[in-house]
């Protein structure tokens, strides 16, 4: 999701089973499947078993890597009036949302591992693609953290006015993005279960708020095209349904950590695809049928507003708190995407082995959240860094659709355990409007912007040299990039694939 740092912000993303087994095969070609990466998530002997994600937290986590509530939704009906948001909402999913997640839970089940986007850019475009795929990403995902922690010390400011500038604030905001991170230290399954306990919460009063605004709807209020003389603000409508339905890939990072991914992956983003835009919908329709307001008061934070007007101040403090677990909600979530990339990318010979170490107490890659959360508090200041974590993302997301395609064409005949239904041309139409709307959005992004994402590219570039250089010298521990595109000899020798079994029933 866009992201704005104010009061009322827009809140915002072992692989094999053990009844996998694998068999020798030649080296690929452009009719056969390539050899998936070795697994990323392996725990070690001296670590705690780890607890696979099931379906409901995995489902939640998505939810708060996606969307995280329908706070933020507002600016569009600020920029193109209640009709157009509506639509906006009704159908952008499908244009939008739905070929990204169909993306997702394909390469997410063909390459169940935790690097997630950086492996299908490797497998397709070779090591300096997915480098550079991992770079954007990360980047992207780390200035979306360093957002929230400042968001929610912005609403406790409200009640303890201590915490609105100086020493303390900035203590408050350094201890809080601690806390959040040990949370993130304990374990996936605690995070993905507290997920599920703050999407509830915070999904509650939008629910309760649509029930008691039903007698005072009046649905001819849904077809108004805005007020007469407001002109229409159509980067900020396409840019706030860009951000309110993105970053469905970030899951793929935890594959590996998934309980039967084959199955639990592609139901869950089924689910959570539903979930996103029934939350964006009704809350909606329930608030543009209700209640009438000057179109330009249609800022981040005004459904809290029209909770008051609809049911009293009790609600919208509700509304508020839902605020805060949302922000929570998703600085874990894209902690976690972010910690477990990384860990994928060392396993998968992109970074040093100690990014893969994981914690022997709860078999967590701590080195990732150590890494992510010092360099969020890092940027936490530079809010033009910050700005650039969409444009990023865009760049991240334009090779991830072209990943997707040339494996595709590369390889027709690797085993997909879930696969879209199209063929190549069907495929191309499906992913050209999603890409149409991303070089759209990056198109009017503002010169910093450009300037700090083209500074950004050119360091991850850099940095890929830098550890190529390092791996060739041997200064540095690397995994072995054993199935890797084109790359080592222990690959070319005795090159590997993966065959998948039937996966048992989804756990709940």
């Amino acid at each position: 999701m866009h992201i704005e740092i104010t009061s009322f912000s827009t809140l915002r993303t072992s692989t094999m089973g053990d009844d996998q087994t694998a068999t020798a095969i030649n080296h690929p070609t452009s009719t056969e499947p390539p050899p998936l990466l070795p697994s990323t998530s392996t725990a070690t002997a001296t670590s705690t078993p780890q607890k696979k994600l099931t379906l409901i937290p995995l489902i939640f986590l998505i939810y708060f890597e996606v969307a995280g509530g329908p706070y933020g939704e507002e600016p569009a009906v600020k920029a193109a009036g209640p009709l157009l948001a509506i639509l906006g909402f009704l159908i952008f999913p499908f244009i939008w949302s739905i070929p990204e997640a169909l993306i997702t839970a394909e390469l997410s089940t063909t390459f169940p591992g935790n690097g997630g986007y950086v492996v299908w850019a490797d497998r397709a475009f070779g090591p300096f693609w997915g480098s550079l795929m991992g770079t954007w990403k990360f980047l992207s995902g780390v200035f979306n953290i360093a957002t929230f922690p400042v968001l929610c010390i912005d609403y406790l400011k409200l009640v303890f006015p201590i915490f609105d500038s100086g020493v303390p604030r900035r203590l408050a905001i350094l201890i809080f993005t601690l806390l959040l991170s040990f949370l993130n230290y304990t374990g996936l399954a605690i995070v993905g279960y507290v997920a599920v306990v703050f999407g509830m919460v915070s999904l509650c009063p939008f629910i309760l708020m649509s029930f008691i605004a039903i007698p005072k709807v009046k649905p001819h209020r849904w077809f108004s095209l805005g007020q007469k003389g407001v002109k229409k603000d159509w980067k900020l409508f396409f840019n706030t349904l860009c951000w309110n339905l993105n970053y469905w890939d970030s899951v793929s990072t935890l594959a590996g950590e998934v309980h039967k991914p084959k199955k639990t992956f592609p139901l869950a983003l089924f689910v959570a695809v539903i979930l996103i835009c029934l939350s964006y919908l009704i809350p909606l329709l329930a608030i543009t049928g209700s209640v009438v307001v000057d179109q330009d008061q249609w800022d981040s934070g005004f459904h809290a507003h029209a909770a008051e007007i609809i049911s009293g101040e009790w609600l919208k403090y509700w509304i508020e708190l839902g605020a805060v677990l949302s922000a929570i909600g998703l600085f874990e979530a894209q902690l976690s995407s972010c910690a477990y990339q990384l860990e994928g990318m060392a396993n998968s010979g992109f970074l040093p082995k100690l990014f893969s170490k994981r914690s022997k107490w709860f078999n967590t890659p701590w080195v990732g959240i150590v890494f992510s959360t010092s360099l969020a508090i890092g940027v936490m200041k530079f809010t033009d860094i910050i700005s650039s974590a969409d444009f990023l993302y865009s760049l991240g997301m334009l090779l991830e659709v072209a990943s997707y395609l040339w494996l595709r064409r590369k390889y027709p005949l690797m085993k997909r355990p879930y696969e879209v239904s199209l063929r190549m041309p069907g495929l191309i139409i499906m992913c050209l409007i999603p890409s149409v709307f991303l070089i759209f959005v990056m198109a009017v992004a503002s010169k910093i912007v450009y300037l700090v994402s083209g500074f950004m590219t050119v360091g991850g570039i850099a940095f890929y040299f830098s550890l190529k250089f390092c791996k060739s010298k041997k200064l540095l521990d690397f995994a072995n990039r054993e199935g890797g595109h084109g790359e080592g000899e222990e690959f070319k020798q005795n090159p590997r694939t993966r065959i998948y079994d039937a996966d048992e029933e989804v756990k709940l």
